[in-house]
């Protein structure tokens, strides 16, 4: 044993964990440790990390803790594995999040009061909205111990960005991929913008509705087709006076004829084109309530009931080209409308197997409209309000028109029915707005030309969870639709094509090609926003006539799938840099992301390189309350992280995050729980390694001379070598599969077997001084056992593993000091972080002692 001063600084069982974090990161910042991780590894092998980027106009929530932790585990964990490791900061700032957020500071609502503001005032606004958290993220960045570059980071407002982008855009334009539609789109009437399909899939809410049964009369010639065949029983297009007769009431007037019409928008009825049938669907002829109406034969009992009778039944191909009369007549056309269809798109799974048909709001009617000339009818204004042709609902938000277009309907005999309709429809996933379905011009990615590289490049892919790949992920390639690419808004990345008035259009791919075509002096500090880039007016090449830019912006999902490219301005800069760091190793998220930023990423890299920018991918769940409800403001059941972090510190969050539940799995969270973290394994490690201080300091213990062979210590020893042996092995493992929560659990159940059996049996060993080498082995087992289990917890909980580093390995003094283990010894790495992942010793694991011991 030494005689000199005590080796370990004393530790209380009584622990401050906030002001230990704050200790460490004094200690972290001062002696550079990040920076220290990633200088000198010029020769090793590189792991590369993509950062989703957040967007910095609110402040971090808990969520984000789980997103930034899971980021910050694998690259600790791989630098210590002697990898390089660059971790490069980056921040989303386009987008409607942005500019909602500015609307509402100013007390504004919508484009027409933005315009009215002013497009470069509110835009100033915009660039400064997504700086305002920035310094109170980089602080809980920080705080909660993920290490990332934030002195080089990305933003997806700059030029440089912004220019990569648009070579990306022209790469995809030079591919015949990029083009102009006029679909009907996701539209958000209060944004006043396309929504993409991916966004659209971020919003879709459980509601009940009210649908409609209607009846649209068929025309006199039209019903007597139909009901004459039914008394004549000849064929339907040749009625004769026994026909018409057969169909006639008891007062001898014809009986009305209807189409038995069902909705779930009854506000899309009053521009109604057409009906649709299914030719190969039998339908029926019924008489009910003293009337007849012609429905799909398997719908009739569940539409009018089991006393409906039955007049006749016959193939829907019968009643193609019938007429009927229009709903309503506020809205007219040249083209021939108000007549049956027929497509294979309409089901008899619900309804009534006779679908209204309006071109302007849904994706099947306008293909169908497309395929019978039908025109295109539209009621409805940007702002999804009617137009003044609607007049007792002009000016009315269509959803909010719904009640007075049934009771209209009612008012005129044409309402057969109302039944509530439990279904799930899309919201606007940033303002919480009913999205429609709206006849637009849009500029696409032609991404359905390019399904099957999108889901080679996903082959290509490590999913975790794995049934992610091909279910909710491969699920949505399957069903892959062109990318509604353009935002009728103003704070985004500029849509870079210019057109001329004869039509001619050109994609500009660089600054220099925009200064090249211009038709006048461009500033030189040009800022690649609206409305400066709308200013400048190129020379067509085609007709040199004026080309000016189309208003629209991009999607801002286009611009965080980019990142890979516009990180490094690349292809302008750093094209060797690109090319080392493409594609990933590894990217983490929300799963919700499936839809979202993994498959921008997916898709923008696919288009340009045709491959994934990422090679593996871990998808988080979200966190609910104690009581398994998701957490909101307005059930007032959030809880900040910063409570956490300043009660019971980082390293609790984080452990609570990793050992919980599979990080894809929805966790419930609380201090309660966390505070239990503390408690069960924090505090157990904490007071063994207490413990051992105490006792190493009493008995002048020095880890690096006096070593006991572990073959020659008794068998608890051996036992505890062997377990501690066999952890490394399955935390090894266990990260290379990247099972976080596997390998926390196998950790914590370690430490309770360390502290609840191993010291509690070998207690008196560490008392009586009679046996020096029994006590020898004791210490050095535990010793052992400790800094290794310290180096295991180094990508977990940074914190509390450096605290123990520096006192076990580094110094007596702590981290200020950087003294060797001994005089003879090469001197231990300045940081935990900074030394090697432990391997494990195969030799010193024995089967049988687990084995008896357990």
């Amino acid at each position: 044993m030494r005689e000199d001063q005590p080796r370990f600084q004393d530790v209380s069982a009584r622990v401050d964990f906030p002001a230990l974090d704050a200790r460490i990161l004094k200690f972290w910042k001062d002696h550079g440790i990040f920076e220290k991780s990633l200088e000198g590894r010029g020769d090793a092998p590189l792991y590369v990390f993509y950062e989703g980027p957040p967007t910095a106009n609110g402040k971090p929530g808990s969520h984000h803790v789980v997103a930034r932790i899971f980021k910050d585990l694998f690259p600790r964990y791989k630098t210590m594995c002697g990898y390089r490791v660059p971790r490069k900061a980056g921040w989303d700032t386009h987008g409607l999040p942005v500019e909602l957020e500015v609307e509402r500071r100013l007390g504004i609502d919508g484009k027409g009061q933005i315009e009215a503001y002013g497009v470069a005032e509110f835009n100033q606004l915009c660039k400064e909205s997504v700086t305002a958290y920035l310094e109170e993220w980089e602080r809980f960045t920080e705080r909660i111990g993920f290490w990332v570059d934030m002195d080089d980071a990305y933003y997806t407002f700059t030029n440089d960005y912004i220019e990569s982008v648009w070579w990306i855009l022209r790469q995809i334009w030079d591919k015949d991929l990029l083009y102009q539609g006029h679909k009907v789109v996701p539209y958000c009437p209060r944004c006043g913008t396309a929504i993409s399909s991916h966004e659209v899939a971020q919003g879709y809410k459980d509601v009940t509705e009210d649908s409609i049964y209607v009846r649209f009369p068929l025309t006199a010639e039209s019903a007597e087709r139909v009901s004459g065949a039914a008394a004549g029983g000849g064929d339907a297009g040749a009625v004769g006076a026994a026909g018409a007769a057969g169909a006639a009431g008891a007062d001898g007037e014809p009986k009305r004829v209807s189409l038995a019409v069902w909705t779930t928008t009854p506000w899309t009825l009053i521009s109604n084109v057409a009906a649709a049938v299914r030719a190969d669907v039998t339908y029926a002829l019924v008489e009910s309530r003293g009337e007849r109406f012609v429905l799909a034969r398997d719908l009739v009992d569940k539409v009018l009931g089991k006393k409906a009778e039955v007049v006749r039944e016959f193939p829907g191909a019968e009643l193609l080209g019938l007429d009927y009369e229009a709903p309503f007549g506020f809205m007219t056309s040249d083209k021939r409308a108000h007549f049956v269809i027929g497509d294979d798109y309409v089901t008899t799974t619900d309804g009534t197997g006779i679908v209204h048909i309006a071109p302007a709001f849904g994706e099947a009617d306008m293909r169908v409209g497309v395929e019978n000339d039908l025109p295109v009818v539209n009621a409805v204004d940007t702002e999804g309000k009617f137009v003044a042709e609607v007049t007792p609902w002009a000016g009315v938000f269509v959803k909010d028109a719904d009640p007075a277009i049934t009771a209209d309907l009612k008012a005129r005999g044409l309402l057969l029915g109302v039944e509530p309709y439990a279904h799930s429809y899309p919201f606007c996933w940033r303002c919480d707005t009913a999205l429609l379905y709206y006849a637009k011009a849009t500029w696409y990615v032609r991404t359905t030309a390019i399904k099957d590289q999108l889901i080679k490049s996903n082959d290509d892919v490590i999913w975790h969870p794995e049934h992610i790949k091909t279910g909710r992920f491969g699920e949505w390639l399957a069903g892959n639709v062109d990318w509604a690419l353009s935002r009728d808004r103003y704070w985004g990345t500029p849509l870079p094509i210019w057109r001329c008035e004869q039509g001619h259009t050109h994609c500009v791919g660089s600054i220099a090609e925009l200064k090249e075509m211009a038709a006048g002096p461009v500033p030189e500090d040009l800022e690649l926003h609206r409305p400066y880039v709308d200013d400048v007016v190129l020379t067509c090449p085609d007709c040199a006539g004026e080309m000016r830019r189309v208003p629209e912006v991009i999607d801002a999902w286009f611009d965080s799938g980019s990142m890979p490219f516009g990180q490094w301005h690349y292809p302008f800069e750093n094209q060797e840099l690109f090319r080392e760091r493409f594609p990933a190793d590894y990217i983490c998220e929300a799963i919700d992301q499936t839809r979202g930023w993994f498959y921008s990423l997916l898709a923008v890299a696919t288009l340009v390189e045709g491959r994934s920018s990422f090679k593996r991918v871990v998808c988080l769940g979200h966190i609910l309350d104690a009581d398994g409800q998701k957490m909101s403001k307005s059930k007032g059941n959030i809880v900040q992280p910063d409570d956490i972090l300043d009660h019971q510190g980082a390293d609790a969050f984080r452990w609570f995050m990793f050992a919980s539940q599979q990080p894809w799995s929805p966790r419930r969270f609380s201090a309660d729980m966390v505070d239990e973290v503390v408690r069960k394994f924090l505090l157990t490690l904490w007071n063994t390694y207490s413990f051992f201080t105490v006792y190493a300091n009493i008995d002048r213990f020095d880890p690096a001379v006096e070593d006991v062979p572990v073959e020659q210590r008794p068998l608890l020893d051996r036992w505890l070598i062997g377990e501690l042996n066999t952890l490394v092995q399955d935390a090894t493992a266990g990260l290379e599969a990247y099972d976080a929560t596997g390998t926390c659990r196998a950790i914590q159940q370690f430490v309770d077997d360390l502290s609840n059996w191993y010291v509690r049996r070998s207690r008196r060993r560490f008392w009586k001084s009679e046996s020096d080498a029994d006590k020898l082995a004791a210490y050095h087992t535990l010793y052992e056992a400790l800094v290794t289990v310290t180096k295991l917890l180094a990508p977990f909980t940074p914190f509390v593993a450096e605290e123990l580093y520096q006192n076990l390995v580094r110094s007596v003094d702590g981290p200020a000091a950087g003294a060797a283990t001994s005089a003879a010894a090469a001197p231990a790495p300045e940081s935990v972080h900074l030394s090697s992942w432990p391997v494990a010793d195969e030799q010193l694991i024995d089967a049988g002692v687990s084995f008896d011991m357990a």
